[in-house]
């Protein structure tokens, strides 16, 4: 179990000798202790990445491709171990790491990596007896800061797509899940990745992502989480005028129609909230019910969340497991008497397990009617197992409170009206609508919302286009001396 930074190649100690412990979510008991980094170490990091860059972003780009394939290919024969890694970090149920984290996470470094020799300029008609065409270039070092709740995905959904562009990166995991990342690391090196290309630097925000943001030779900072953290690395981005990318939260409203498949919806959206402990940006953590349905849909809905089975994460039967830290569990519960303040009423959940899981930082299902789509828990991000219900008369006020929030991430809706589905998904205030579905993503499709939910896209041509910077080279063909200079 790797538990050190990773520099120029090497895993060693920060340079302070501080560490933090890593612990279980599932009863708090230490994993291990992990290296944190300090600034020394970040410039360490940045000066091995910036070393690197020349020789990186012009090797050629078949060839970077080929060692992210190999990556690809490292990362599914350890499987079972980055599974149990992350299920144990984090955990997300093992089921879950198995058939999702991990396959998606080896899927996009596959993508990237088959996209590497793929992305290319443009020529561009312009006046005769001119040749004018554009280069996409890397950017150069890239600091990428990423959240607790996907650690082991989000290695892939940023650097995959920053390396096949041919940048070199310092990535700060997040402190408390660093476990998975660390052996990316590790597979890295062992695919050939050479030295310097990437250095993972797990550490406290305050100190080593801050740095990260602010750090003059880091050219480009991409970060996801709290939209409260984001407008702070924006402003820590100025110093250089670096490029900036975010990946912020959500507030997804999951709009169910009076004629949608109601089962459908149900399962749907039951994943589209508990899935992951709802600790998911693009959770659908306010479900907008027709009120002609919503009693039905409710007398179904209930019963399936007291359903879902809480445990250990390491077990095969466990359908959800504990949230990440207890700091953020007791977070998620302070909602529940927020929802009480506000008149609203709590259907089920709402309360932290008692017995064998009681050590641990478990939340029931929780499901709460609120009064107004302006209350808090219908306008504030939750993060975890936690859904909102409102209703709505007509498609009039389903699309008044689908965009009656400051965020624009992740939106859904389910009908059987086709006009109904586009005319929504054209207005509604969001990067990414799901139409009868509820959280899908692809290596080739944009990822990414608008508003308070940030702004730039992960995945696909548009992550390509966010680690590359246009170039346009001017050709005179015939070699003439214009004539307006011509004396």
């Amino acid at each position: 179990m790797r538990n050190q930074l990773f520099i120029d190649g090497k895993f060693v100690d920060a340079l302070s000798g501080e560490t933090l412990a890593t612990l279980n979510p599932h009863d708090n008991s230490v994993i291990t202790h992990v290296a944190m980094a300090g600034k020394a170490d970040i410039d360490l990091a940045v000066a091995a990445a910036q070393r690197a860059f020349p020789k990186w972003s012009r090797l050629p780009a078949a060839e970077r491709g080929r060692l992210l394939l190999k990556l690809a290919d490292l990362i599914e024969a350890n499987a079972e171990e980055l599974a149990r890694l992350e299920s144990l970090d984090t955990g997300h149920p093992l089921k879950d790491s198995r058939f999702l984290d991990v396959p998606r996470t080896a899927g996009c470094y596959r993508y990237f990596g088959g996209m590497a020799d793929k992305f290319q300029g443009e020529t561009i008609p312009v006046e005769a007896g001119f040749l004018n065409y554009t280069l996409r270039e890397p950017v150069g070092v890239v600091g990428q800061v990423v959240p607790w709740n996907f650690p082991l995905m989000f290695t892939s959904w940023k650097m995959a797509p920053a390396l096949a562009a041919g940048n070199c990166i310092v990535m700060k995991p997040a402190e408390i899940t660093p476990l998975s990342s660390l052996k990316i690391a590790e597979l890295m090196a062992e695919a050939g990745i050479p030295p310097g290309v990437v250095n993972l630097v797990p550490g406290l925000g305050s100190v080593a992502g801050q740095y990260i943001a602010e750090h003059p030779g880091i050219a480009k900072v991409a970060f996801t989480g709290s939209t409260a953290t984001g407008k702070r690395i924006v402003q820590a981005s100025a110093g250089n005028l670096k490029k900036v990318q975010l990946e912020l939260g959500g507030k997804g409203p999951n709009i169910v129609f009076e004629d949608a498949n109601l089962q459908a919806a149900i399962n749907g959206s039951a994943w589209a909230i508990f899935h992951n402990q709802g600790q998911a940006c693009i959770a659908g953590s306010r479900l907008v019910l027709h009120e002609k349905i919503a009693d039905a849909f409710l007398d179904k809905f209930v019963p399936l969340a007291q359903s879902i089975r809480l445990g250990n994460p390491m077990d095969d039967a466990t359908e959800m497991g504990p949230l990440t830290s207890l700091q953020h569990r007791d977070r998620v519960l302070s909602y529940v008497e927020v929802a009480r303040q506000q008149g609203g009423e709590i259907l089920t959940g709402g309360k932290a397990p008692g017995g064998a899981l009681s050590g641990g930082c478990y939340v029931e299902p929780t499901i709460v009617r609120a009064k107004s789509f302006k209350d808090r828990v219908a306008q504030e991000e939750v993060f975890g197992p936690f859904v909102t219900v409102l209703t709505f008369k007509d498609d009039a006020e389903a699309m008044q409170i689908a965009n009656g929030t400051d965020y624009g991430l992740g939106s859904g809706l389910w009908t059987s009206n086709v006009h109904r589905a586009h005319s929504f998904a054209r207005d509604i205030y969001a990067g990414m609508v799901w139409i009868n579905c509820y959280k899908r993503v692809n290596p080739g499709s944009p990822f990414g919302g608008v508003g308070q939910s940030g702004y730039g896209r992960e995945m696909g041509f548009d992550a390509m286009r966010e680690y590359t910077q246009v170039k346009s080279v001017w050709v005179n063909i015939d070699a003439q001396i214009p004539p307006h200079y011509k004396r």
